[in-house]
């Protein structure tokens, strides 16, 4: 079943994907690897920060009733994340997306986040190559954050 490559096995069933309209969020700390080293930090367990974008990231999924394709990490705590929400428009999100940031902000820490319409699949990720290039749709919105990010960051982008 799935792939067919030797050594590797995707035990997922092979059901027929449907592509819906919906909208991609793409989130992601800035310069947090920077914020860790500074503040003595250990990167393989949950702070106050990624444990509270952990909270955010999984209240917003449950509310919106979207799909978290890759990033959401309770042992670590979330740093990036990409969540898909059939039949969802990026402007009925926007408010949520900016109490994440508002919270996130309030600890000290910049977060970037890029709404997108497009194609979804609502399928999660087996990892991040596949989360980030799965779709043209997440590819696009990677680009994009990655543009906000070189420039500063700590913005949140919707695209309509």
């Amino acid at each position: 079943m799935g792939s067919h490559r030797p050594g590797k096995r995707d035990d997922r069933p092979n059901l027929t994907l449907k592509a819906v309209e919906g909208t991609i969020v793409v989130l992601d700390l800035d310069k947090f690897e920077e914020y860790m080293l500074e503040h003595g930090m250990n990167s393989y367990k949950p702070n106050i920060i990624t444990g509270t974008l952990t909270n955010l990231v999984e209240g917003f999924v449950r509310k919106w009733r979207g799909v978290v394709v890759y990033g959401l990490d309770w042992r670590r705590g979330t740093e990036e994340a990409i969540i898909e929400i059939p039949f969802t428009e990026p402007n009925e999100i926007v408010k949520d997306l900016q109490k994440i940031k508002e919270e996130i902000n309030k600890l000290g820490v910049g977060i970037t986040i890029v709404a997108l319409k497009d194609i979804v699949v609502c399928r999660k990720a087996r990892d991040r190559r596949e989360a980030y290039r799965g779709t043209p749709a997440r590819a696009r919105a990677l680009r994009i954050l990655r543009k906000i990010k070189a420039r500063g960051g700590n913005k949140l982008v919707v695209i309509d």
